[in-house]
């Protein structure tokens, strides 16, 4: 099947051949019948001479003959048809001729000859009084001159018409040569045409053939950046959106194959604690009670990491689709911190809300995950009976979320690192190492980053100074602002 579908899709090898030949073949199979026709009526106003040549010579041997009556005179022409012979250009044409008197009557010549045309004399080439036309004699076709001669004497003058009939074989086979001649020389011409063309589009279209055995032979994995430079012009777009979708292939890889990692080294350690407590309630170390309440704990963790991870996931396929709607941010934040009013109020912890409204395009989902990071570990890390602020304003461009504990502050060791996935913060045993709510552990800030990062924004942790001292740490987000829709 697909070496069927690769033999119909269009070649572009072909189509440049077909668009320059098939034009080239009908330009020159129109300048071959123009030429061959101009060809012909040049034949024919040559040999057009002849046949006036031949009514002229014998219109000068007419003459008037007194009647025996007594009547008006008569026309008399005394011409042998030997007299025809010099002016037959070749024995394969045949000459005819008749002459008619001032009345029609025939004076001499074949009888049988048609009459002659009675349209006006065209005095076309030659200026005389004679009309060439097409006509046919015994049943074969043959070139007609008619020519008016005049006559005169002493007692009576008039019009006499002269016929010359000519076979057309000499004619035919000028033709036939002429169409030979014509017919070789534009092959000639067509074919050069064709080998030009072929060549130069051979030449034009190496560059693709040799791209292509160059990307076919890369390795499996490979998506470097193709090399442009000795490209031609018109493959630059095609070649800027190829490196632009392998550099996105390459994100995405890069992305899976930190995941799997991640997963089935994150994963092992959790499902080995669980196997060892199993192991341990076998035995009977510890009481049935206390064993299920720890592999319950560790079924918690290893669960709320498998979520993590998936969300971490989600994020990037979000990330890809790239079709985000219009969302409130202060619609989301309220939203949330409500449903996570009652574990702020079971650690007495005082959360005020204060937003004005944001909106921003993003997928509402990657919002509520961020604002559900964030305020999930910093309600689990406040100390109990502390005041938790979350504002959110908008400046025109930007919105700005800012979460406001009353931590210890952050460790400025740590840095960045905190916002890897999988690197501790609270809890690690490092002084200072978190406030507790945003510096959580696992891939809480690394779900957050790569979610602010995706809307592209900015996500910091500053500690928060009075007189010097460190007295808590505000989480800061600032997404860009959601353009006015144009009327």
């Amino acid at each position: 099947m697909t070496q069927r579908l690769k033999r119909h899709r269009p070649s572009l090898r072909r189509q440049l051949l077909l668009g320059i030949l098939v034009p080239t073949v009908a330009v020159v199979a129109l300048n071959t019948v123009m030429l061959y026709r101009q060809a012909l009526a040049a034949a024919d106003t040559a040999y057009d001479r002849t046949l006036l040549a031949t009514a002229k010579s014998l219109g000068e041997q007419l003459a008037l003959a007194a009647a025996a009556d007594g009547g008006a005179p008569r026309v008399v022409a005394s011409v042998p048809y030997s007299a025809l012979e010099a002016f037959e250009a070749d024995s394969r044409s045949r000459l005819y001729y008749r002459v008619l008197g001032f009345a029609g009557e025939v004076v001499s010549g074949f009888d049988d000859l048609p009459p002659p045309d009675r349209r006006l004399p065209d005095r076309g080439v030659y200026a005389a009084l004679v009309h060439f036309y097409d006509e046919f004699y015994r049943d074969e076709p043959v070139r007609m001159a008619v020519l008016l001669q005049p006559v005169a004497s002493a007692e009576a003058q008039g019009m006499a018409t002269v016929q010359v009939a000519e076979t057309l074989e000499l004619r035919q086979a000028l033709a036939r040569q002429i169409l030979f001649d014509t017919a070789w020389r534009q092959a000639l011409l067509l074919g050069l045409i064709a080998v030009v063309v072929l060549w130069v589009v051979q030449r034009a279209t190496r560059p693709v053939r040799d791209l292509g055995a160059a990307i076919d032979h890369r390795p499996a994995g490979d998506l470097t950046p193709i090399d442009a430079e000795q490209a031609p012009r018109e493959l630059t777009p095609l070649l800027d959106a190829t490196n632009h979708v392998m550099q996105r292939l390459d994100h995405l890889l890069a992305h899976q194959q930190r995941f799997v990692r991640d997963a089935s080294h994150q994963l092992r350690t959790p499902l080995a604690v669980l196997k060892t407590q199993l192991q341990s309630a076998r035995r009977g170390d510890l009481p049935p009670e206390r064993a299920l309440d720890e592999m319950a704990h560790t079924v918690d963790g290893a669960i709320a990491l498998a979520n993590q991870m998936l969300a971490l996931a989600k994020v990037e396929q979000l990330r890809q689709q790239g079709d985000a709607g219009l969302v409130d941010l202060a619609a989301v934040a309220r939203d949330v911190a409500l449903d996570l009013a009652p574990l702020a109020a079971a650690r007495d912890i005082a959360l005020a809300v204060e937003t004005q409204p944001a909106p921003v395009r993003a997928h509402e989902w990657m919002l509520r995950e961020l604002l559900r990071n964030l305020l999930h570990n910093a309600i689990r890390h406040s100390p109990d009976g502390a005041p938790l602020t979350l504002s959110l304003v908008a400046d025109g461009r930007h919105a700005a979320l800012t979460l406001a504990d009353q931590g210890p502050g952050l460790d400025p060791a740590l840095g960045d690192r905190l916002f890897q996935p999988f690197v501790a913060g609270a809890g690690s045993g490092t002084p200072l190492a978190a406030s507790g709510g945003t510096a959580g552990s696992g891939l809480g800030l690394a779900i957050c980053r790569q979610i602010v990062e995706t809307l592209g924004g900015t996500l910091t942790l500053d500690n928060r100074r009075e007189h010097g001292k460190v007295v808590g740490l505000d989480a800061i987000v600032r997404l860009p602002l959601a353009a006015a829709p144009t009327a």
